[in-house]
This record gives structure tokens, C-alpha cells and sequence, in this order.
């Protein structure tokens, strides 16, 4: 009988070893952020008030608009999307509703943002599609 406990205490043993050296780590799992995500908004053109129209539209459209301000340069032809979080599930849908392809992927681990949004002197054509389209 002792014999038979310490056979099963050796086998206990022996299968725990086993199954520690069979763990492997666990693969880092990237963050994936869902709508609406955090979006900053960056009057590039210089327009007055075309920072808080973006803004209005962008929360109409369900996302969060996080920051607003002036950006250095005012001179921007185009709206671009940087898209600050490669990973955001919310990226798709923010080019869909600018209807622009003007995305910029600009990994920066400092941002606290999802996008920014350089607007450029086209922002009122792109927001009044949308609204063109209903």
C-alpha cells in the first residue's frame, strides 16, 4: 500500500512537471478599441468655426470628439484622418462618414486619441454629402 501511495505521488508529480513545460506564454493581445472611439480635431485651413461644424457633425455621426483646437499650419487643401491607433476597430467607419480615403496611419504611443482629424478647406463639401445622401 505504501508502495501504491508513493507510485501515485511520484505519477502526480511527474505529470505536473509535464504540463508546466507544455505551458508557452500567452501571446500579447493588442487593445482593439470599438465605435466611437477618441477623435481629435485640428482646424488645419484656417476657417473660423470649422473645428466645432466637424465637431457637431462627428458627434452626430456617434463619435466622440475628445479635443478640439487650432493647428500650426492653416493650410490644408484636404481633410486627412491620422489614424493614431492602428488597432481601432472605429477607423473604417470614421473615413466612411469624411468620405475620404485621405488615411494616415501615425502610430504614436503618447496620443490619448483614436484619430485626428486635420481638417482642410474641403470640410464643408464633405460634411454636406452626408447630409445630401439622406
Amino acid at each position: 500500500m505504501i508502495h501504491h501511495v508513493k507510485f501515485i505521488n511520484i505519477l502526480f508529480l511527474l505529470v505536473g512537471l509535464f504540463i508546466s513545460c507544455e505551458e508557452k506564454e500567452k501571446p500579447e493581445v493588442a487593445e482593439v478599441r470599438q465605435t466611437p472611439g477618441d477623435i481629435q480635431i485640428l482646424n488645419s485651413c484656417g476657417i473660423p468655426g470649422a473645428a466645432a461644424k466637424m465637431r457637431d457633425y462627428l458627434r452626430s455621426q456617434g463619435f466622440d470628439v475628445v479635443e478640439l483646437n487650432d493647428d500650426r499650419l492653416w493650410n490644408y487643401e484636404e481633410t486627412i484622418i491620422a489614424l493614431r491607433n492602428p488597432h481601432w476597430a472605429g477607423a473604417e467607419a470614421l473615413a466612411k462618414a469624411l468620405h475620404t480615403t485621405n488615411v494616415i496611419p501615425l502610430k504614436n504611443k503618447r496620443k490619448m486619441v483614436d484619430a485626428t482629424v486635420y481638417i482642410g478647406k474641403d470640410f464643408e463639401q464633405l460634411i454636406r454629402q452626408d447630409t445630401n445622401d439622406n
